[in-house]
């Protein structure tokens, strides 16, 4: 926003913002919208000319605009979005986390005890798609009294992955995979829940019916407790229009 005001606008710029995510979450792809109205006389921005001017007042800051496109005055980052997907990084072979590689710190997870059982994950994971009640899978905030907690999972993966310079590293016995969620929208902390709740699955903690049961349940307090995955892994990957 402030960026878009040192473009010298004729109104102050207000950002309407796709999704917000928890402080510590990443985004490899997000998506905002904004009226940017310029002075009589002066030409409107092309959208090369709006990501250069942009990025050149945002070079400080961690985040870069990748691309821009004019849309019609109905367009909403918030509201038009048909879907967002988000990944979460989880790194197995660590037995405690001083062996996380130095580059990938704050980039993934590497939950305790070192060794997951990733089918049983990748069963239980097929028990959050669809349309459900996810009242157990969410965290409470000042929304949520009015939030519906009916959501609509549309995918939900579990896949090998890799890390940053990994092949360097081969011979650690490290391994990095990736659980994909696909939603128009979701709750409050729920991927998180979500991915926490699976990786205690693959702990043998619960069993892949515990999910089911979790769901069924929709009762936030019978989440397990402390078991919500951390902001550092989890990456908002795109949304979809």
């Amino acid at each position: 926003q402030k960026a878009a005001q040192n473009l010298k606008p004729v109104v102050p710029i207000k950002f309407h913002i796709s999704s917000r995510t928890d402080t510590g979450v990443h985004a490899l792809c997000n998506a905002a919208h904004l009226d940017i109205q310029r002075a009589p006389g002066k030409p409107a921005f092309n959208e090369k000319q709006l990501v250069h001017s942009l990025n050149y007042h945002l070079k400080p800051e961690p985040i870069r605009i990748l691309k821009a496109y004019r849309v019609t005055n109905s367009f909403h980052a918030r509201f038009s979005a048909l879907s967002r997907t988000y990944i979460y990084r989880v790194l197995m072979g660590c037995a405690h986390y001083s062996e996380i590689p130095v580059f990938e710190r704050d980039l993934c997870w590497a939950p305790a005890g070192g060794h997951l059982n990733v089918p049983a994950m990748q069963d239980a994971a097929q028990f959050l798609l669809g349309t459900h009640d996810f009242s157990t899978f969410r965290s409470h905030n000042s929304e949520t009294p009015f939030q519906s907690p009916i959501r609509t999972v549309l995918q939900a993966d579990i896949r090998p992955s890799s890390g940053f310079l990994s092949h360097h590293y081969e011979h650690r016995g490290l391994e990095f995979w990736e659980l994909k969620f696909r939603s128009r929208s979701f709750l409050y902390r729920q991927v998180r829940r979500m991915v926490g709740a699976l990786v205690a699955v693959g702990q043998g903690k619960l069993t892949p019916r515990h999910i089911k049961e979790l769901l069924e349940i929709k009762d936030a307090r019978a989440f397990p407790p402390n078991a919500m995955a951390p902001a550092s892994g989890l990456f908002l990957k795109s949304v979809e229009y």
